[in-house]
């Protein structure tokens, strides 16, 4: 397709995309509240450590897909939440580490280790149990291999 030669209605997205319906990995369960990441083949599933992940954001609602993959979907908002800092103290997310990334540890916990992890989003506030992520709108691309 060319360049425009004359006005266009250009389409926008409710709400930013803020909100996403994204398809299920096959035999997953997100749990409402939970991180959630989107697998290599765009899936979506819990956050988990494991490298090649996307953060997608948080679970609005509870989805058990006991079939194939995206056989159901699942409502997911992106914004700043609230989640546990890990419990390894070598490992915790701190002041050191705000406005910088953290990494999705499970699906209810990040932390400092990029190790074999993926970006979990950028740390707004940090504190011994709890870290405030922004996902979605800052940094969100899988840690490189390591």
């Amino acid at each position: 397709m060319g360049a425009l030669t004359n006005a266009r209605d250009t389409v926008e997205i409710i709400n930013g995309g803020r909100q996403l319906l994204l398809p299920v990995k096959a035999k997953t369960t997100i749990y409402q509240g939970a991180l959630v990441a989107l697998d290599t083949d765009g899936y979506a599933i819990p956050g988990k450590t494991a490298a090649g992940l996307t953060a997608a954001g948080r679970a609005e609602e509870t989805v058990e897909n006991t079939g194939g993959d995206g056989d159901l979907v699942i409502r997911v908002t992106r914004g700043v939440f609230v989640f546990a800092n890990t419990s390894t103290a070598a490992n915790k997310v701190g002041v050191a580490h705000l406005l910088k990334p953290c990494y999705i540890q499970d699906d209810q916990t990040v932390t400092a280790l990029a190790d074999g992890a993926s970006v979990a989003g950028l740390v707004l506030r940090a504190d011994s149990s709890s870290v405030a992520v922004e996902i979605g709108n800052g940094l969100t691309t899988p840690a490189a291999a390591t």
